[in-house]
């Protein structure tokens, strides 16, 4: 099986920057895709970006870009998301999961393992 364990979630003012991790455990696959996800109260699951493990090619949802990188640390299992130029919209819990083949694809479907999630709030 997989783990998925996310920390670094907070409070931080808009404007403000922050980091979560998540770091991965279990089985390992040859070709495999990190992806971020935040759910606001009320609302869907969406996706924030993902980093595909083996080239480090990354996706984003446009309300991130500019604003939001994912890295990987292949030696520590370990995929970032560097949040910068927060706002008040970016409160939420933010998730990340794995997913297995090809793409770099925004559906939650498409994610077979997920962590516990971390809170972001963002204050004005």
């Amino acid at each position: 099986q997989v783990q998925l364990v996310e920390s670094g979630g907070g409070l931080v003012q808009a404007g403000g920057s922050l980091r979560l991790s998540c770091q991965y455990s279990g089985r390992t696959f040859i070709t495999y895709r990190m992806g971020w996800f935040r759910q606001a109260p009320g609302k869907e699951r969406e996706f924030v970006g993902a980093v595909a493990w083996s080239s480090g090619t990354t996706n984003y949802a446009d309300s991130v870009k500019g604003r939001f990188t994912i890295s990987r640390d292949s030696t520590k299992n370990t995929v970032y998301l560097q949040m910068n130029s927060l706002k008040t919209e970016d409160t939420a819990v933010y998730y990340c999961a794995a997913g297995f083949g090809a793409g770099l694809g925004p559906a939650v479907k498409d994610y077979t393992y997920w962590g516990q999630g971390t809170q972001v709030t963002v204050s004005s």
